[in-house]
């Protein structure tokens, strides 16, 4: 007698066990995320932070839940390693988003400011890292200065004033329309520290723009401050180039970039030295943040 065997008792591989989140796991994601969110912390100084790094880097299940958790709250994951930490940048629906125009009426009355404050923050992008090269380079550090910045805005505008003189354009628009075209007029009006005699950096000069747009990417921990001298000098660090590479596709980088400000011979950028600096308001001793 032959045992008739059915193929639904015929013995099927076993399903490969998987192991359960658990929700301890959701709360060591959950930590590290929150640990992302603190931009001034080193992994380097923080032990609990260092572990869940490598338990991310070594452990795909936890990185995975890591991820959910940082996209359930708007985050984008940019780069998890040693030396950035597990960087963050906020989608622009995410509670955690700060609108340029939040930031700007936080720093002036003056609604008409915000687009000189939106300047300030690409000129210091685009000073810190002028070449792909340099976004490319994760060993690559740059250095601005607020002086430097001023200047490097205001012989951009000169750039600009003679590109809409040439293409015959109208020089003298409403301040308050949009983009680089009206910003670098109210940059060029606008003085570069203020009216008092002794010469104090006021909020609403430019210098005092730029100081206001450094001190907001240091406490980000973007950048660090590393002297006084002209006007403040700062370093970037991992996060502001991890943040800046994901900028660098926006129109308005690539344009202020295209002005041929910065150029580079050597390898070592600098800005372009004025033909005329009489009408250019430029702070004594400005203080390049490149040099040779």
């Amino acid at each position: 007698m032959t045992e008739h065997v059915e193929w639904s008792d015929a013995e099927a591989p076993a399903p490969q066990a998987t192991a359960a989140v658990t929700p301890a796991d959701a709360a060591d994601a959950a930590r590290l995320v929150a640990f992302g969110l603190q931009p001034k912390l080193q992994p380097a100084r923080d032990q609990e932070y260092a572990d869940l790094l490598r338990r991310y880097r070594e452990d795909p299940t936890f990185a995975r839940l890591a991820d959910a958790v940082a996209a359930g709250l708007g985050l984008v994951v940019l780069e998890v390693s040693p030396r950035a930490g597990m960087a963050v940048t906020a989608a622009e629906d995410s509670v955690f988003a700060v609108r340029m125009g939040d930031y700007a009426r936080r720093a002036s009355a003056d609604s008409g400011d915000r687009f000189l404050h939106g300047l300030a923050h690409l000129a210091v992008a685009a000073l810190a890292f002028p070449r792909p090269e340099d976004l490319a380079d994760d060993g690559y550090i740059g250095r601005v200065t607020v002086n430097g910045v001023d200047a490097f805005v205001r012989q951009a505008c000169r750039r600009l004033e003679e590109r809409a003189a040439e293409q015959g354009e109208n020089t003298d628009p409403a301040t308050d329309a949009p983009g680089l075209e009206a910003a670098w007029r109210i940059w060029a009006r606008r003085s570069a520290t203020g009216a008092t005699k002794d010469a104090r950096r006021l909020a609403g000069s430019t210098t005092g723009i730029v100081a206001k747009a450094v001190a907001f990417l240091t406490d980000s921990g973007f950048l660090q401050r590393t002297g006084d001298d002209n006007g403040g000098t700062y370093r970037t660090t991992a996060r502001y180039q991890l943040q800046v590479r994901d900028m660098a596709g926006s129109a308005a980088l690539g344009e202020l970039l295209e002005l041929g400000v910065v150029p580079v011979t050597d390898g070592t950028p600098t800005l372009l030295p004025p033909e005329d600096t009489d009408d250019l308001e430029l702070v004594a001793e400005a203080g390049l943040p490149f040099h040779s």
